[in-house]
Parts: C-alpha cells; sequence; structure tokens
C-alpha cells in the first residue's frame, strides 16, 4: 500500500507538468492567430484603402472623359450647323467619337461611370440598396439570365393555355374549374412583375431599355392582378359564362408564339447593331426594322391580329 501511495504521488507532478505545457503550447498558439488575424485585417484595410483611391480616380477620369465625347459632339454638330466643316469629315470624327463612346460605355470602364437612378419600383421590392455590378463579366451575366428567362417564358406562355383548353374538351367536359385558370393568372403576375425587376436591373447596369418596354409590363401586371379577380362561373351555361376566359386563353396562345418569333427577332437586330458599333453589349431589346428578311412578315401579321383580337 506505501508503494502504490509513493508512486500515486511521484506521478501527480508529472502530470501537473504535461498539463501546464499544453496549456502554454496552447494559449502560444491562440497569440499566433490573433497575431495573424490582426496582420489579416490591417493589409485588408491598406488594399481597400488603396482600390477606393484608385477607383475614385479611375471614376472622375471617366466622368472627365464623357464630357469631353459629349463638348466634342456638340461642337462639331454646331460646326455642321454654321456649314463651317464637310460632312464628309463630320461623319467620320462622329464615327471616330462613336467608337470611343463605346469603348468607354461598353467596356470594363463603364463600372466607373455614374450608375442610373434604379426608380421606384427597384426601392420598392428591393430596398436602398445599389444593385450595379462592378465588374463586365457580371453584368453580361445578368443580360444572359435575362434572355433565358425569356425564352423560358414564352414557351410556358404557349403551353400553360394549350393545356388549360386540351383539358377543358378532354376532362372537365367544356368547364374550367376555377384553380387552375387563377393558378395561370398568378403565374402570369409573377412573369410580369420578374420582367418588370430584371429589365430595371439591366437598365442600372447601363442597358439602353426603352422606358415604354418596362411600363407596359407595369400595364401587364396590372392586368393580371385584375385577371385574378375573375369569378369563373360554371354550369349551367357554362360556355356561355366562360367564353371570355376562352377567348384570353387564344389570346395568350398567340401571345408565346409572338414572343417565340420576337425574341429571336430583336436578338438578330442587337447583334447586327452591336457589330456595327450602334449599340452596347449590355442592350437586350431593340426594335429596328430593317435587316432581318422574312421574319416580319410572320411576326407583324400575328402583331397586329393579337391587337385585333
Amino acid at each position: 500500500m506505501e508503494r502504490v501511495k509513493e508512486s500515486e504521488s511521484e506521478s501527480e507532478p508529472a502530470s501537473s507538468s504535461s498539463s501546464s505545457a499544453a496549456t502554454g503550447k496552447l494559449e502560444e498558439e491562440v497569440g499566433r492567430v490573433m497575431d495573424q488575424a490582426r496582420e489579416l485585417h490591417e493589409s485588408g484595410a491598406s488594399l481597400l484603402w488603396k482600390i477606393s483611391n484608385e477607383e475614385q480616380s479611375l471614376r472622375q477620369k471617366a466622368i472627365s472623359l464623357e464630357s469631353s465625347i459629349r463638348r466634342v459632339r456638340s461642337s462639331i454638330n454646331s460646326l455642321i450647323s454654321k456649314k463651317l466643316l464637310d460632312p464628309k469629315f463630320a461623319r467620320k470624327l462622329e464615327e471616330d467619337l462613336q467608337r470611343a463612346s463605346s469603348i468607354l460605355t461598353d467596356g470594363e470602364a463603364a463600372a466607373f461611370l455614374p450608375a442610373e437612378a434604379q426608380g421606384r419600383f427597384l426601392r420598392m421590392f428591393l430596398g436602398p440598396i445599389n444593385v450595379r455590378a462592378s465588374r463586365k463579366e457580371v453584368q453580361l451575366k445578368v443580360k444572359e439570365e435575362y434572355n433565358s428567362y425569356r425564352d423560358r417564358t414564352a414557351f410556358l406562355f404557349l403551353l400553360f393555355p394549350l393545356t388549360l383548353l386540351i383539358l377543358k374538351s378532354w376532362i372537365w367536359e367544356g368547364c374550367l374549374p376555377a384553380f387552375p385558370v387563377q393558378l395561370y393568372e398568378a403565374w402570369l403576375l409573377f412573369l410580369y412583375t420578374g420582367l418588370a425587376m430584371r429589365e430595371n436591373i439591366l437598365r442600372a447596369n447601363g442597358s439602353d431599355i426603352r422606358p415604354w418596354w418596362i411600363y407596359h409590363h407595369y400595364c401587364a401586371m396590372l392586368m393580371a392582378l385584375v385577371s385574378l379577380t375573375w369569378e369563373i362561373k360554371r354550369q349551367p351555361n357554362c360556355a356561355q359564362k366562360q367564353r371570355g376566359v376562352e377567348l384570353f386563353l387564344q389570346w395568350a396562345m398567340m401571345q408565346g408564339v409572338a414572343m417565340l418569333l420576337q425574341n429571336r427577332y430583336q436578338r438578330q437586330r442587337l447583334y447586327t447593331r452591336i457589330a456595327l458599333g450602334k449599340a452596347n453589349r449590355m442592350d437586350v431589346v431593340w426594335g429596328e426594322t430593317s435587316g432581318v428578311d422574312g421574319q416580319l412578315w410572320v411576326l407583324c401579321p400575328i402583331l397586329f391580329a393579337m391587337q385585333l383580337l
């Protein structure tokens, strides 16, 4: 028993010394981590300060260059109006100015130009946050996502009402239930809200979307909201009571076809204008009527028939 107690008393100092050594080592490790964190914080703050100063300098240069382009263009127009400048030479100067403007507004320097006002629509949904991307590849990614969204929704715009009309004849015995129609109207509200949101974000990132293109989606949102209040009447005299809903679904199918053709037409026109230096890569909608043979002969009759319906 005495030998056991002696061995226990000898092991206690050994375990105590190993515990204090481990504690000291852990304390040193924590101190090293703290030093690294402070060093990283200071390096990051220094880098952000340098970037901020460089961005401010580039922003001032971009604003100055944009002002110079406007001033030179105004001078050219003034000399032309006074007949003091040869028109051919003025056209050459204007083309050079257009190329310089495209380099400024369509290149990496575009991020340093003043952002477009975001408008009430974005502030209403997102609050006072900045939706302008600082890198060009991010801006172009937003544009690609918008084009993809338009293509997907154009197919759904065609398939959704077509499915409802087929089920009406085959399964629902000529009478549309209320829920599927209201589900379609809710989807329309979501669709037009999403389009308006994306277009406002694109406009804030430098896309030259005409205001009327966005406003007509506001009107479509209101239309979808009102159509949600429709009372879908069933039997008796179901066919007569639902005639307006049936006509609307037929019109929506025509709208889906028109959207598919319109997306293709506008994209081809936009590619041509970008190649000619008359549009920026961030632009997504253009309605110029020349340069795409044959497509307008299909698109225009459908558009006029929809308006007539």
